[in-house]
């Protein structure tokens, strides 16, 4: 199918934009972008260098993707923004792309992007991940796969969330946020699984269980993270969930998200 570029859209001689792809008015595509088949950019769009966007995404207006990072070490090398397909990127959002620490910064596929989210230098989001209205992410801020992060958050850099959590809206993310929980409060706290999402990805209750247990294990015990790592691959180690929590203890460089205790509930 043909390209519909606006007339009053600018799109450089160096840009490659594939099949079946619109390009709305008053957009600016500058060199070494790549924009695969059937994507929709509006109008008002602003996608600089280095930037690659997969097939099927929709990227609405007044959006500003692959801009230079805002950092003061950085000094104009080459670097990268990679999306990957079917992304939709709503109104007034924000993307930097990476720096020489790694180069490029990712979002996954099938990703949401609400109206006015910023995503700092250096960030991976995995796969399927929602983040709301006005989520404004730190540089290198590492996301994993089917994580929700509520409107009007702040997420401090080099933070970690892992797959399948939730974290409330409106409240501070500056410590690292295990794999299936749901995390709310300040400080930010440990408040249960994310039971509803895990079911909508169909987890059962007997799955659920185990890793209910898992998190008991993590927040009533005085183990140092070290032990604990070791207690849970002893006790679990053919399990893939508990695998995952394992490893994403193993990678946390920075402080992990505050429990409570049973006793107290």
């Amino acid at each position: 199918m043909a390209i519909n570029i606006d007339k009053r859209a600018i799109v450089s001689p160096d840009a490659i934009i594939e099949e079946d792809v619109t390009i709305g008015p008053y957009s600016i595509i500058n060199d070494k972008v790549h924009i695969k088949e059937g994507t929709v950019i509006g109008a008002y769009v602003f996608i600089d260098n280095g930037t690659t966007i997969g097939k099927n995404c929709k990227i609405y207006h007044h959006t500003s993707i692959g801009t230079s990072p805002q950092d003061l070490k950085y000094n104009g090398e080459e670097t990268f923004l990679e999306i990957g397909d079917n992304t939709v990127i709503r109104e007034f959002v924000d993307i930097n792309r990476g720096t020489t620490e790694s180069f490029t910064t990712r979002i996954g596929s099938n990703v949401l992007l609400m109206a006015y989210t910023h995503i700092a230098h250096d960030c991976q989001i995995g796969d399927r991940v929602i983040l709301a209205n006005a989520v404004n992410l730190g540089g290198h801020v590492v996301i994993g796969d089917d994580v929700v992060v509520g409107g009007m958050v702040p997420v401090h850099q080099f933070t970690h969330i892992g797959n399948y959590s939730i974290i409330g809206g409106g409240w501070r993310v500056p410590v690292d946020v295990p794999p299936f929980v749901t995390a709310a409060g300040d400080p930010l706290s440990y408040k249960g699984l994310n039971v509803i999402g895990l079911k909508r990805k169909g987890f059962d209750f007997k799955r659920m269980n185990i890793i209910k247990r898992v998190y008991r294990m993590i927040y009533d015990s005085n183990l140092s993270r070290e032990k604990m790592i070791e207690e849970l691959e002893m006790s679990f180690p053919n399990n893939k969930d508990v695998q995952l929590i394992v490893e994403f203890l193993k990678n946390s460089t920075r402080s992990l998200l505050k429990g409570f205790s049973r006793k107290s509930k």
